[in-house]
């Protein structure tokens, strides 16, 4: 069977154009770069499955050549989409500089999903950058992102990572790689941004109506479709940054151009997860000042949510004055509906089920000596819920003892016992996250050496994340040294 008939079976693919719909300001219609030597080192089987994609019957090589865009799915309509961007504070022209979307595979419940090639050569919103992206940036994206899934929070995914054959330059030589992300869409705030800075009204008028239609459609028959889109898109991003606190998760550059309309998370260049709790934690390189450490999460979400509310003061009013009023009244309930969130989960987190006044001292305090302590911040629930406190000298502390006491008393008071609230924290409390040392070290083995030994044992392990497992308790430690001096980088 020759290449041409493998490459034209369907393999499933249903593939939608509805973003190529909307006036041509949004995109710019851009094939991928072919590259020289495509290699496929990770493709996400399980992923295929829920997408309705088979590749069962295609040679390793041809599968290189789709996720690679040397060869794209028939029926695609490659393009790349333009979009602005508030990169720390600052208003920046951006667009998909290294990505190209090949379509939206169509599930079989009706749902959209974007696929999209990160890595596949430059397009005309790449400024000076060479389109390309590295091997180890990709599969750290691949790690985390499908991490985050199994830990039940809203995410883009990855499909597969494509060797790329040739090297790409970042302070030095490294092995070049495409990834296939899929997304509810990759709508950002930074698109609204790109649109009301430079697009007419109604063309900003058709993105509200196209993303209302795609991801809100219960918001179609609205009075004011752009105040309940403000609203709606909130509501999710509060849930997002409270499920990232949840856990620990710190984004590394919530610029607004990373905010998903959608409310998922979004870009994993300078990620990584808390180990030592802080609120100050900062590992992003370019992060200099602290803007997007741990604890100030929620505030740039809220930031955020006032830049989109700027981009969409013309349609929400067409007089200035009430426009800002009504949207400055969305934007001010912002901190009641994150108090509410976040309560809601650190009482789940400690099996406070009686939704009590007193339950908020609690938390508090017990955060409060984490941060004092040192201790760290997934074992400390950890050990709540199952009871075994070795390994820690925070959990010696008399401090801790008295407030274990306390919370012991709180949480059993109305005939629970003990066994009942720890079973309701298990959804709440992973015991295994992409522990910064272990995706360096894996990365590193993968990237440099080709060993993906590690890369697929941590892969393997972080899709059960709350389901304990002795013999992987060296995946549940936190570094000897704890993070010191750790620091993660940008891929561009």
């Amino acid at each position: 069977m020759s290449s041409v008939n493998i490459i034209n079976k369907t393999a499933g693919w249903n593939l939608q154009h509805t973003y190529g719909k909307l006036p041509s300001g949004f995109f710019s219609y851009r094939q991928p770069i072919p590259v020289k030597d495509p290699k496929t080192v990770i493709l996400n089987e399980d992923l295929c499955k829920e997408l309705g994609l088979d590749f069962s019957d295609f040679p390793s090589q041809e599968i290189a050549q789709l996720f690679s865009g040397n060869k794209t799915p028939e029926g695609s309509q490659p393009l790349a989409q333009a979009y602005a961007g508030h990169q720390f504070g600052n208003l920046t022209i951006l667009g998909d500089g290294r990505a190209i979307l090949i379509g939206e595979q169509k599930s079989s419940n009706g749902s959209l999903v974007d696929i999209q090639l990160k890595g596949s050569g430059r397009t005309p919103y790449s400024r000076g950058g060479d389109g390309r992206a590295t091997l180890k940036s990709m599969l750290r994206e691949y790690l985390i992102s499908e991490s985050m899934h199994h830990l039940g929070i809203p995410t883009t995914r990855s499909l597969a990572v494509v060797e790329s054959g040739e090297s790409v330059y970042r302070e030095k030589s490294q092995s070049g790689a495409i990834l296939t992300r899929t997304a509810q869409s990759h709508i950002r705030v930074g698109t609204f941004e790109y649109a009301r800075h430079f697009l007419s009204l109604e063309e900003q008028k058709e993105l509200t109506n196209y993303t209302i239609e795609r991801h809100y459609p219960i918001l179609i028959a609205e009075e004011n479709p752009a105040l309940s889109l403000l609203k709606a898109v909130m509501e999710r991003q509060v849930t997002l940054v409270v499920e990232w606190m949840r856990v620990g998760f710190i984004h590394g550059v919530m610029n607004t151009d990373n905010m998903s309309i959608a409310g998922e998370t979004i870009d994993y260049g300078p990620c990584a997860f808390m180990n030592t709790y802080s609120l100050k934690t900062v590992f992003s390189s370019i992060d200099v000042n602290g803007r997007y450490a741990y604890g100030n999460q929620p505030y740039i979400t809220h930031w955020n949510l006032s830049i989109l509310a700027g981009a969409l003061l013309p349609q929400i009013h067409t007089e200035q004055k009430q426009a800002i009023e009504l949207a400055q009244e969305a934007l001010n309930s912002f901190r009641g509906i994150y108090q509410e969130k976040w309560l809601a989960m650190m009482r789940g987190k400690l099996g406070l089920m009686e939704t009590e006044a007193s339950d908020k001292p609690i938390i508090e305090d017990l955060l409060a000596l984490m941060q004092q302590f040192g201790a760290d911040y997934t074992n400390t629930f950890a050990a709540l819920q199952t009871g075994d406190f070795s390994g820690e000298a925070f959990f010696e502390a008399s401090a801790f003892q008295e407030w274990y006491l306390h919370w012991m008393k709180q949480v059993t008071k109305n005939g629970r016992s003990l066994e009942e609230v720890q079973t309701s924290m298990a959804q709440y409390n992973p015991y295994f996250i992409p522990r910064n040392h272990l995706v360096e070290e894996a990365l590193d083995n993968a990237s440099l050496n080709n060993d993906y030994q590690l890369f697929k044992e941590l892969n393997k392990i972080l899709k059960t994340p709350y389901i304990p497992d002795p013999s992987k308790f060296h995946f549940q430690s936190p570094p000897p040294n704890g993070d010191t001096g750790y620091q993660t980088f940008c891929g561009t």
